[in-house]
């Protein structure tokens, strides 16, 4: 399906959406909580996406299932019962594809994230003001491919620091296009390094201890947040 758009010279686009459960933090170990995103993107032509609320799983999806083409949706497997993710849905609701959402806005430090570390990143910003007067800025991209550039690049302009979160591996991970392109178009407002929190590059533990040292959490995201606003 992603190449046989550009074969046919788009006469041969389908509507296709594929739902994948993904993400750890629940014990599923190496074959159940693994993040693949970083695999999905390197595909021409896919539309990837995901979302950290319920009001952007619906209106995402609602998009999908409406577009040509085909779209890979993303759904963290802990946030199907999460209270932090819960959201009134409106009528009909849609959530356009290629649009972040800054879920809390700041001066000293932009964090680029989406799905399961969107709620680790606010509860880090959320303490980071509490405890250091910082303000962050929290954005979370929902859409992967097609990505909002414009919405990073402006809050970097303005913070001049940033940080990238996802609960994939560090190395090889889709935070790895997000650093780079902030570092190779953004270079002249940064005022720090463009630094990444993300999982240890191995499978996924079924023992909570492993799971807990392989994963980010609110604390491994805190830390980096912290030392780059210091910096």
């Amino acid at each position: 399906c992603t190449h046989e758009y550009w074969r046919s010279n788009g006469k041969f686009a389908p509507n296709i959406t594929l739902r994948l459960a993904s993400g750890g933090y629940i014990g599923g170990g190496l074959y159940h909580s693994q993040n693949i995103e970083g695999a999905l993107t390197t595909l021409p032509g896919a539309r990837i996406v995901c979302p950290s609320f319920a009001d952007d799983a619906a209106g995402l999806l609602r998009t999908s299932m409406r577009s040509k083409g085909f779209t890979l949706f993303l759904e963290p497997k802990a946030l199907y019962n999460s209270v932090e993710a819960a959201a009134v849905v409106p009528e009909d609701f849609e959530v356009p594809f290629g649009k972040a959402r800054i879920r809390r806005e700041g001066t000293d430090l932009s964090i680029i994230t989406y799905g399961n570390t969107t709620h680790f990143c606010l509860h880090a910003a959320e303490r980071l003001e509490k405890e250091g007067g910082w303000k962050v800025e929290v954005i979370d991209i929902r859409s992967l491919i097609p990505l909002d550039k414009e919405t990073i690049f402006e809050s970097v302009k303005k913070t001049s620091k940033a940080l990238v979160v996802h609960e994939d591996k560090v190395f090889s991970g889709f935070g790895a296009e997000l650093a780079a392109m902030i570092g190779g178009e953004m270079f002249r407002y940064l005022d720090g390094p463009v630094e990444r929190v993300g999982s240890t590059f191995t499978p996924v533990g079924f023992n909570p201890i492993l799971e807990k040292e392989i994963l980010p959490d609110e604390a491994k995201i805190y830390e980096a947040a912290k030392n780059l606003l210091e910096y």
